[in-house]
């Protein structure tokens, strides 16, 4: 068998080195004195607390700074939910950019064919003509499955529209939902989310037709008039104040809904100064009247509260996060800044400290090559 052998070397006494271990730490106290005594006492932080969000008996919610995506608070925010009408949104950021709001569509009985029985509808009758903007205004402000279904069919049927929506909902990172209906009407295996719903809002917000369609009031369906024509009022009752809800000042859409699996759902964006805050509502648990609406009027005006203190966060959040990154005694370090003569003092303590260690060594072999001589296999075993 082949033995390797590995030549010790000689050890050198704990006691030997005691001297030098003291005179290092002597020169390095007193490198280190000037600095302990100049570390600045921290500074009380001036940064305003947030407040808590109200109690709300949504099963999921959201506030969201749309300017940033930045979420300020949420419950449950990833709880699939069926959306009801609030998916609606998903649909409009599919098709909106597909045709342009002038052409004209005349209604057929095919258009109709697949609108759920117990559907909400504008009001489209076969035969008749209307302009994409009219069905868009159908969506929006009447919540109309009739105006959904017939541009999904203009879009080329049900299972395309509905790759689409799946589609558009992967690209902006709304993973949560699950798309079998163009209009959120209750279907098996549909669900999507608060955060999600927040998120599709978000980028709906990007879109200036968008943006038009969820903010209108009210609007005469057609618009081109004529004998038949009537006036369509938006369904959200915070954008126009109906139905014993005040109007919310400064709202500016987005989407509301209703299903019997769903309860009550709301999506709403609203804007004062630099901020816009969107919030996602999702089958509150209260039965009183308005219930959906007070709920968002509530975390509106708390998210209005808590944008502005936010913004002051940033500098000092990334402070903290440096912090975390680089450890406790890095960030002692920094808490604690040498002056410049402290720094020489200690640098060159160290360079004489370690200068020193190598004589010391080599006098103590020295020594104990006087004494002994090594043993021709080392002290290692095998």
């Amino acid at each position: 068998m082949a033995h390797h052998l590995i030549r010790s070397r000689p050890r050198l006494r704990t006691g030997t080195l005691a001297p030098t271990a003291a005179l290092c730490a002597t020169l390095l106290a007193g490198a280190a004195g000037p600095v302990a005594a100049a570390s600045p006492a921290p500074a009380p932080s001036s940064t305003p607390s947030v407040p808590a969000p109200p109690a709300v008996s949504a099963l999921s919610w959201e506030v969201m700074d749309a300017g940033t995506g930045e979420v300020l608070a949420a419950h449950a925010p990833h709880r699939g939910l069926p959306p009801a009408s609030t998916l609606k949104t998903l649909f409009a950021l599919a098709l909106l950019p597909k045709f342009s709001p002038n052409a004209v569509h005349r209604e057929t009985a095919a258009d109709l064919a697949q609108v759920a029985q117990g559907s909400s509808l504008v009001g489209l009758d076969e035969g008749h003509r209307y302009t994409v903007a009219d069905l868009w205004r159908g969506v929006f402000l009447s919540s109309g499955n009739d105006a959904v279904h017939t541009l999904a069919q203009m879009n080329g049927g049900l299972p395309r529209t509905l790759a689409e929506m799946r589609a558009t909902a992967r690209r902006i990172g709304a993973r949560d939902t699950r798309v079998r209906s163009p209009d959120g009407f209750d279907t098996p295996g549909q669900y999507s989310s608060a955060h999600d719903l927040a998120l599709i809002a978000r980028e709906g917000l990007k879109n200036a037709d968008f943006r038009r369609y969820m903010g209108t009031k009210q609007a005469l369906f057609p618009a081109a008039g004529g004998p038949g024509s009537y006036e369509i009022q938006n369904t959200n009752r915070l954008l126009v104040g109906s139905h014993g809800e005040a109007p919310y000042p400064g709202l500016i859409g987005v989407k509301n809904g209703y299903t019997s699996q769903a309860g009550n759902t709301l999506v709403t964006a609203a804007r004062r100064g630099d901020h816009t805050i969107l919030v996602t509502v999702l089958n509150p648990q209260n039965d009183t009247y308005n219930a959906v609406y007070e709920e968002g009027r509530a975390l509106l005006d708390w998210g209005f509260t808590a944008a502005p203190l936010r913004d002051v966060r940033p500098v000092a959040s990334a402070r903290r996060t440096a912090k975390a990154v680089a450890g406790p005694a890095a960030a002692h370090a920094q808490a604690r800044p040498q002056p410049v003569g402290a720094r020489h003092i200690g640098a060159a303590a160290a360079l004489l400290i370690l200068s020193s260690v190598p004589l010391v060594i080599r006098g103590v072999r020295r020594r104990r090559a006087g004494r002994q001589a090594p043993h021709p296999f080392g002290r290692a075993g095998w």
